[in-house]
């Protein structure tokens, strides 16, 4: 259980490197995988080049955390070989031995991934499900022997989420995967983790503008009601996002045990490109990706954690020698709002452990046309509790991680119910065409005003609107200099009713 170094607080001399999100220390990482909560700790397995900083190599690195806001990154848990890569997938606690890998050991984890055969290997070409087990925990793992253990002959076939369906006397292991470019997640079952059948398919359905990827099922209570359960299926995709790139969406409904059934979809097939804002996103950022949540969270609480950055110009982005952060972990629940359900979605742990003495106050001040820097207010790594009453401006909001009054915009545009996100002169922009980019989503006031928890760290900014409602993730990558806040207005007058600024670092 040897550890590497403590990446989120690790002294660095980039000013790039996050405080408050994960990074491996010096490679490469991208998808969340195996997520899961054992013997009193997060494991956080993730795709990962060990050997560089750009996408190749792939194996499952590891970090660990008690309280999802500090991480300890371990060695590299499940590596390449000249015959496969290790591409993403989940892992579970085989509490009754159903693998057989126990061997009377306390019950293992069992890791469930695709192998990405190679050239030369029997399975050349193929991507399949394949295990691997640990006996210790979760620091070391075996692969099993009899790898595939589930082979559709697909070159597409991958990112295998398994979870334990209880159907009381009939419970079994569920898979859900996806068939990528057929826009389908696959729904198998198993007794043992080894054999497999086939249960049903869904899709194609709302966004199919890019492949499918890393899907999630799990059921979660009505406005906290454990006898109104409904089902949530979420599915990564990349491109074909809200904003351009790479996007997750869910769907809501019902899982019997054999098929998913979806109340909440908009379009079946291919996607209608006028109905894209209709859909239901996890997120309408450009940096929040191939989401997943983790298992055997106690009190049935459901987290999750994404991929930050974007496949459009991820190998591009201007870090070193590390590249790619991980988002905040998030608390994710169902709500009923004005008739229907919807994911609600709120930054995990304890926030109040990492605030510092410092803070910023503000109320009952009205924004005219223009911006102000907020002299008391600068810094580079926060939280920002702010809440609008929208007057005659056009547009109105917060300048961030600024240098005066230049830096990242986020605003609100009551008339077209518009939360935006500008980040054209967020800092460094042109190491990709694409990254200069105003980003969109919808956004309903409520009893007259709009509240915005906003997380700011050394190359990002998170926005939680309307108590969660909606949310945005975006990379920014601001001179170490720029750490002003400013308030403004466009075309009128707006009021902030409170504006409370957390240094969190």
């Amino acid at each position: 259980m040897d550890t590497l170094t403590s990446a989120s607080t690790a002294a660095t001399t980039d000013s790039y490197r996050p405080a408050l999100h994960y990074t491996a220390k010096d490679t490469w990482l991208n998808d969340p995988n195996g997520l899961i909560f054992h013997n009193g700790v997060y494991h956080l397995y993730y795709q990962n080049n060990p050997l560089g900083n750009v996408w190749g190599n792939m194996s499952w690195g590891h970090a660990t955390s008690t309280d999802l806001l500090t991480w300890t990154e371990h060695p590299v848990a499940i590596a390449c070989d000249e015959y496969e890569d290790i591409f993403s997938g989940s892992i579970v606690h085989d509490r009754h031995n159903t693998s057989g890998f126990g061997n009377g050991s306390p019950a293992p984890l069992v890791a469930i991934y695709t192998s990405a055969f190679k050239p030369g290997s029997l399975h050349e070409g193929v991507q399949a499900q394949s295990l691997a087990y640990s006996l210790d925990g979760g620091y070391s793992w075996t692969k099993h022997g009899g790898n595939p253990v589930l082979n559709r002959g697909s070159a597409e076939f991958r990112d295998p989420k398994v979870i334990w369906y209880d159907g009381g006397a009939d419970s079994y292991w569920v898979m859900v995967a996806v068939e990528a470019t057929d826009f389908q997640v696959v729904l198998y079952k198993s007794r043992d983790l080894k054999n497999w059948e086939l249960l049903s398919t869904f899709g194609p359905a709302n966004a199919t503008g890019g492949v499918w990827e890393c899907p999630d099922l799990f059921p979660l209570p009505v406005d906290g009601d454990p006898d109104n359960l409904k089902w949530v299926l979420t599915v990564n995709l990349n491109p074909g996002g809200p904003n351009n790139g790479s996007a997750g969406q869910y769907f809501i409904g019902d899982f019997d045990g054999t098929t998913f059934t979806s109340a909440s979809t908009v379009t079946e097939g291919p996607q209608d490109p006028a109905r894209l804002g209709d859909y239901r996103w996890l997120d309408w950022g450009r940096d929040y990706y191939a989401a997943v949540s983790f298992s055997d969270v106690p009190d049935n609480r459901r987290l999750m954690i994404a991929w930050m950055n974007n496949w459009e110009y991820a190998n591009h982005i201007p870090t070193t020698p590390w590249r790619s952060p991980m988002s905040l972990a998030r608390e994710i629940s169902l709500q009923a709002r004005d008739g229907e359900l919807c994911l609600a979605q709120q930054p995990a742990g304890d926030w109040t452990a990492l605030a510092g003495t410092e803070s910023f106050h503000l109320s009952g001040t009205t924004i005219h046309d223009g911006a102000q820097v907020l002299a008391d207010a600068a810094g580079t790594v926060q939280r920002i509790d702010v809440s609008f009453t929208p007057g005659g401006a056009e547009e109105f909001g917060l300048i961030l991680r600024g240098d005066g009054t230049k830096g990242t915009r986020v605003g609100i545009r009551p008339e077209q119910a518009t939360l935006l996100v500008d980040r054209r002169e967020s800092g460094q922009t042109g190491f990709h065409e694409s990254f200069p980019s105003i980003d969109t989503a919808p956004i309903q006031e409520t009893h007259g005003s709009y509240t915005l928890t906003i997380y700011v760290d050394r190359c990002s900014v998170e926005v939680f609107a309307q108590d969660g409602q909606v949310t945005m993730t975006e990379l920014i990558f601001p001179a170490e200099t720029s750490t002003d806040l400013a308030i403004y207005a466009v075309g009128g007058a707006a009021t902030i009713n409170s504006l409370q600024v957390t240094q969190l670092a």
